[in-house]
């Protein structure tokens, strides 16, 4: 897969305004400063689609991008501390509403590799499986370690989140390590799609 053009379509702060589109849906879900702008703008090719910030917790909103074959929703970051509980109330209901009424085809859920999973990660996985929405792991900043130790860190981090090694992918932003195995894992969960839609007809 390759994606030429992607483009920001529109950014929404609650459910009624969620974005309409006939394309295929793929979601980008993790705790703030995870990396979600970063590997968007890799998958991109574009170093400022989405806003990257130093500062935890600056997406509050969804933002939807246009990448020609699908449309990339980047939900709001989870899990900072620095906000208020009734913002983090806010943030929780919008994405819950967000997994349960859309019809995502794919949901790439970040965890950094140099820590264990967090307790809103597990969070998230959880409700995937309860939702039923299909997803993969993507381990981010695979840069920050050394080659030799990417592979344990991976196998650590599925048996915390209890899915298997082959189910994450550790990806670098900066060196765009595991990018197109990413894109390869959006091109298969569309085909997918788009045999079940051919079937239902």
């Amino acid at each position: 897969m390759k994606i030429k053009d992607a483009t920001f379509i529109t950014s929404v702060a609650s459910a009624d305004k969620f974005y309409k589109t006939d394309k295929p849906i793929i979601a980008v879900a993790g705790k703030s400063n995870v990396g979600k702008s970063s590997l968007i703008n890799m998958l991109a090719n574009k170093k400022k689609l989405a806003k990257t910030s130093v500062t935890p917790g600056r997406t509050r909103l969804i933002n939807y991008f246009d990448f020609g074959e699908f449309v990339l929703a980047d939900l709001p970051g989870y899990g900072f501390a620095k906000v208020s509980k009734e913002e983090k109330k806010k943030w929780g209901e919008l994405l819950e509403s967000f997994l349960a009424t859309q019809k995502i085809k794919l949901l790439l859920s970040l965890v950094d590799i140099r820590h264990d999973p967090t307790a809103d990660d597990k969070m998230m996985v959880n409700y995937l499986y309860h939702y039923a929405v299909p997803f993969a792991l993507v381990a981010t900043k695979a840069d920050k370690l050394g080659k030799t130790k990417i592979k344990p860190r991976v196998k650590e981090i599925a048996t915390e989140l209890r899915v298997g090694v082959m189910d994450i992918t550790a990806t670098s932003a900066e060196n765009g390590f595991g990018k197109e195995q990413v894109l390869s894992i959006i091109e298969s969960a569309i085909a997918v799609n788009n045999e079940k839609e051919t079937e239902e007809e």
